[in-house]
């Protein structure tokens, strides 16, 4: 296993750890001290479980399991994959964080942070799957004609 793959589930799992206490915490909050979650905490913890865990895992095992480029194919770039996993680790981060900064602050700036976080996470899954298209084809011999 390749190094940017034990990056996408390493990091998958610390998304996923952040969910499970930003969850807890949510239900304790409410089972004992009636404090509904508002929208912007529930928001924060279906992305951070949805994106930065469930994403990230199946992104870090596409990249695992999809066929190794073709020597010859120069549009698979590994660099550009790289990018891709920065780009979406950064921008879920932001998006967690400015989602529960929401709970204290509506300025701009953290609303900003939130959209930011959110586009982030758009471009660098299309950056992914943009470059990963090229490994999507068939592996071994041909199919005969009919």
């Amino acid at each position: 296993m390749n190094p940017l793959v034990r990056r996408y589930l390493k990091t998958g799992i610390a998304f996923l750890l952040a969910g499970l206490i930003l969850g807890g915490v949510l239900l304790a909050r409410w089972e004992l001290a009636g404090i509904y979650p508002s929208p912007t905490l529930v928001s924060a913890h279906a992305h951070v479980i949805l994106v930065g865990f469930v994403m990230m895992m199946i992104l870090g095992v596409a990249q695992w399991m999809f066929p190794r480029p073709a020597r010859d194919d120069p549009r698979y770039r590994p660099r550009v994959a790289e990018a891709a996993y920065w780009i979406m680790t950064g921008a879920t981060i932001l998006r967690f964080a400015g989602e529960v900064g929401r709970e204290w602050s509506a300025a701009l700036l953290v609303r900003a942070i939130v959209v930011a976080g959110g586009v982030g996470q758009i471009l660098g899954l299309v950056l992914f799957f943009y470059n990963l298209w090229p490994r999507i084809r068939t592996v071994g011999p041909k199919p005969p004609a009919p």
